[in-house]
């Protein structure tokens, strides 16, 4: 038995407390379920920090980051946790916690945790829109094909597209679909695609397995490269009741790797056949169309100036000769009627014109200001004036004048 000295310093107490929790094999390894509080991600050292409580009790707990990068889903407040780990004392505190080496959601397995939670998370930021999906090229020149080059997945695919549509080239990126390395294998073939531009439309995916053979399509960096490619890309992963995050995030979802290689390219049978049936309603089309235009040619060529061109012609000038007798008509009467206008406008100016007055004998006499004199009253004795006759003019003096009133 350890004896203990009378007076101990608080690290010595804090120690000694320490080693006995240490010391006790039921506190080195425990299994711990609860609701998890106060949950912090530290941003720097990359540490969990939480408190795990029941209905009557909490305990605090931290799960260092290299443990932490372990679990695939994040933790928060108010989820129920199973967690493995030991309990322990943190000295310079003297309070004792919860190491945490393992989590699980209670209920709900871890994967299918990380898949709800970065399934909502993508969603939120809109990567599942419809108005993000590119359409599909009608028809591709290169395919590209991301997947396992030892899995019947690549066997099904290049055989449909070569019996499917042989007239597009098979661009093939082989990597691992599964395991460690996998997500990061797929996230550089696409990126290699789009940066070579080698291809118009990408099929990705892989055959069926459990969920967890099927994680990397479900890792957040998979689903990015998915969003941010240029190119068209079809998620062709599993069978058709497993689902992923690519299946989310990518242009098309296809149910398995066969159904996405019909639905990269076209069928070239139905494509020869739609080739064959428009050609041949073509062919119908211009066929009734060339007996319109006969029918018409025909019509034409029966009518009476088609038979009888001259006659035409020769109505056509009589017709002619009567407009031009018509037309030389109107001329000649309006010029009549103008002819007629002007001499009796002319008529009415010359009877108003001062010239013809004094051609009836009459003059005009003007003062010395070349003003016209009315009145004899305008001038006086002895004042020059001017009288203008009808040819000439003279240059008087007054002698006399009288003036007449009424």
């Amino acid at each position: 038995m350890v004896q203990l000295p009378m007076v101990l310093s608080v690290t010595q107490l804090n120690t000694y407390i320490k080693s006995k929790f240490d010391g006790d094999e039921y506190l080195t390894h425990v299994f711990v379920g609860g609701e998890i509080s106060n949950f912090t991600n530290h941003y720097k050292s990359g540490h969990f920090y939480l408190s795990l409580k029941d209905e009557k009790c909490v305990i605090r707990a931290v799960m260092f980051v290299q443990n932490a990068r372990r679990i695939r889903f994040m933790p928060k407040d108010g989820m129920k946790v199973i967690v493995r780990g030991r309990v322990s004392v943190y000295e310079s505190t003297g309070q004792y916690q919860l190491y945490i080496d393992d989590m699980q959601p209670d209920g709900l397995g871890a994967l299918n945790m990380a898949f709800e939670q970065l399934k909502a998370k993508l969603e939120t930021e809109g990567l599942f829109t419809a108005e993000r999906k590119k359409p599909l090229p009608a028809f591709p020149e290169r395919i590209g094909v991301i997947t396992s080059p030892t899995g019947a997945a690549v066997h099904d695919i290049t055989s449909i597209l070569a019996r499917r549509y042989p007239l597009a080239e098979i661009v093939f990126c082989p990597v691992l679909v599964q395991g460690e390395g996998a997500a990061t294998q797929l996230v550089d073939a696409l990126e290699r695609f789009n940066r070579l531009l080698c291809a118009d439309v990408i099929i990705l995916g892989r055959g069926g397995g459990s969920l967890e053979d099927l994680w990397p399509f479900n890792e957040e960096t998979v689903a990015r490269a998915v969003a941010a490619s240029k190119i068209p890309v079809i998620s062709a992963v599993g069978h058709e009741t497993d689902f992923t995050i690519c299946d989310f995030v990518a242009d098309l979802r296809a149910p398995t790797p066969s159904a996405a290689a019909e639905l990269a390219a076209p069928d070239i049978a139905e494509l020869e056949y739609t080739v064959r049936y428009d050609a041949a309603r073509l062919r119908q089309d211009i066929q009734k169309k060339l007996a319109n235009f006969k029918q018409k040619l025909d019509a034409l060529t029966a009518s009476y100036s088609f038979k009888s061109p001259l006659n035409l012609i020769e109505l056509e000038r009589v017709r002619t000769d009567q407009l031009t007798a018509r037309l030389n008509e109107c001329m000649r009467r309006k010029t009549a009627d103008a002819r007629s206008a002007l001499s009796s406008a002319g008529g009415r100016l010359n009877a108003l014109s001062p010239l013809a007055t004094l051609s009836r004998g009459y003059s005009i006499v003007y003062d010395q200001n070349e003003h016209i004199v009315t009145h004899a009253s305008d001038v006086k004795a002895g004042e020059r004036i001017s009288v203008l006759l009808n040819a000439g003019k003279l240059g008087c003096v007054v002698d006399s004048m009288e003036e007449k009133h009424e």
